[in-house]
């Protein structure tokens, strides 16, 4: 293992159905040992029998022998009289908590603000940028709705005001998603740094990340693909149908879908730390982080909600304050929305509240991409000892220098 991304090779875990390098007992002491050197003649064996208790008051009494050390002795100790973890970085190199993991994504950003926000920061003015230029000159503008239109001229209009609102997210989601390619895969370099306890620069993050970013990218375009895919495959036949029961079976069909789209989502959840940090290709990163997400699906869909509301709560709270000054500057826009029309915003509205956005972005993109990665930390740790590994790589005393060499014992 090394300071580098790729810890540890696939296949090469307890997991994978190998011994992670356990230490196995001594073999006993062969004819050439010191212990074949002692006398024959040895005194006969002592004849014990159970203590009692004294006869006497004063009698002489044996005193009970000082705790054996780590079993209650004083020092802090970890559960069960073990030491404490280890913890060159942000996080203790043990299975983890949900309150740990979050505060390990908050603490790397402590640690490694420079990097981190450098990353996030530039990412989200990019994106911002584009989005707005997007939204001022190639976007059309919306279709008029007619409030008193007849039952299917309002059925026509609803359609193309559907259409108008796709046709407006493809180019934001095209943007989005090259920013979430970025900032995923330079902050999970970061990340894996700061468990180590090393620092990283941007230079030193875009050098370890850029090899991958292919790879990445089609991993990034495929979940979406996959999900478009399994939601088309279960509407359609209802949509096919045109009547009453194929409305109805279209939306049966898709909340079924909906639920395989999110055991699917969780499932894949840890696919992009495992392409990122194991070196591996799309397809194997997707089994990689099925295997791993196996017998504990319901955490980690616990841990990603949790982390989803979280970073909503956040860029609320941040988005909300910038948004009410940008309707306080931008009077035009905010009667246009009283008066039930569409809203014309103009550019102190757009450069406002992208302020709000970018500020709000720098802050969550680093929190969601800490706890997916430090999630797939964790996972390794529980069933593949990569504690051990990670120890090692930090140069934690005890935990020997070389792959496969047993820890310390004493």
């Amino acid at each position: 293992m090394n300071d580098t991304p790729g810890w540890a090779p696939p296949g090469s875990a307890p997991s994978d159905g190998q011994d992670g390098g356990v230490p196995q007992p001594a073999p006993p002491a062969d004819e050439s040992s010191p212990a074949s050197n002692w006398s024959k003649e040895q005194p006969p064996p002592g004849q014990w029998s159970a203590p009692t208790a004294p006869t006497a008051p004063g009698a002489n009494r044996v005193p009970a022998p000082p705790p054996a050390p780590g079993w209650g002795g004083g020092q802090p100790r970890g559960s069960w009289g073990r030491p404490p973890a280890a913890k060159p970085g942000v996080i203790p190199l043990r299975p983890l908590g949900v309150g740990e993991i979050l505060d390990g994504a908050v603490s790397t950003l402590r640690a490694h603000w420079r990097t981190v926000l450098g990353i996030t920061i530039t990412v989200s003015v990019i994106t911002e940028i584009g989005n707005v230029l997007v939204d001022r000159y190639l976007l059309p503008d919306p279709p008029e709705v007619n409030p008193d239109a007849d039952p299917s001229e309002a059925l026509r209009q609803s359609v193309d005001s559907l259409q108008s609102s796709l046709i407006a997210m493809g180019p934001v989601l095209i943007i989005t998603l090259i920013a979430t390619l970025f900032t995923t895969a330079l902050l999970t370099v970061v990340i894996s740094r700061s468990v180590l306890g090393r620092p990283v620069t941007l230079s030193e993050a875009w050098h370890e990340a850029r090899p991958r970013l292919p790879q990445l990218l089609g991993l990034t375009l495929l979940l979406p693909l996959i999900s478009g895919g399994i939601m088309a495959v279960a509407i359609l036949p209802g949509l096919l149908l045109g009547d009453g029961g194929g409305v109805a079976l279209s939306v049966l069909a898709g909340l079924a879908a909906c639920v395989v789209i999110l055991w699917l989502m969780i499932r894949f959840a840890l696919a992009s730390p495992a392409l990122m940090l194991e070196r591996q290709g799309i397809v194997a990163s997707l089994r990689r982080s099925a295997k791993l997400v196996q017998g504990a699906w319901w955490r980690t869909f616990g841990i990603v909600a949790l982390t989803l509301l979280l970073t909503l709560l956040v860029s609320m709270i941040i988005a909300v304050p910038f948004a009410l000054i940008a309707f306080a500057v931008d009077g035009s826009g905010i009667g246009d929305l009283f008066a039930g029309t569409t809203p014309d915003f103009g550019w102190p509205f757009l450069i406002i509240t992208g302020i709000g956005s970018v500020i709000a972005s720098s802050i969550t993109y680093p929190i969601s991409a800490g706890v997916t990665v430090l999630l797939y930390i964790d996972q390794r740790i529980r069933r593949e000892a990569l504690d051990i590994e990670l120890a090692r790589a930090a140069g934690v005393p005890g935990y020997g220098s070389e792959p496969g060499q047993a820890p310390s014992r004493s």
